[in-house]
């Protein structure tokens, strides 16, 4: 499960962070012939300053969501494969898609 996360400082893939879940971008990838759900979690960096206050994606506005959405459209595009939204939720819906993909099978 891939997670977005606003921060004031970047960093790189495997590194460690205190972030809270304020949302999910449900989506699904694929080609013509096969389409798999991949959402992606939306969490901000605990001592980030920009994003503070924010606690819930809707908080982000209307217009920045759609960034991030196109954001991932634009991001699955380059390597051949089709990326469409289907719901952006907030964190308690998030959090339950993280302790589904967590729980055994």
């Amino acid at each position: 499960m891939d997670v977005l996360v606003l921060m004031d400082e970047p960093a790189f893939p495997g590194c460690l962070l205190q972030c809270r879940v304020i949302g999910v971008i449900e989506g699904e990838e694929g080609t013509k012939k096969e389409n798999v759900r991949n959402d992606r979690i939306v969490a901000v960096e605990q001592a980030n300053h920009s994003f503070g206050n924010v606690d819930h994606i809707r908080e982000l506005g209307k217009k920045f969501v759609r960034e991030l959405e196109e954001f991932f459209v634009n991001y699955h595009a380059l390597s051949g494969k089709k990326y469409r939204v289907l719901d952006v939720k907030g964190p308690t819906k998030a959090l339950r898609s993280i302790e589904e993909r967590a729980a055994p099978r």
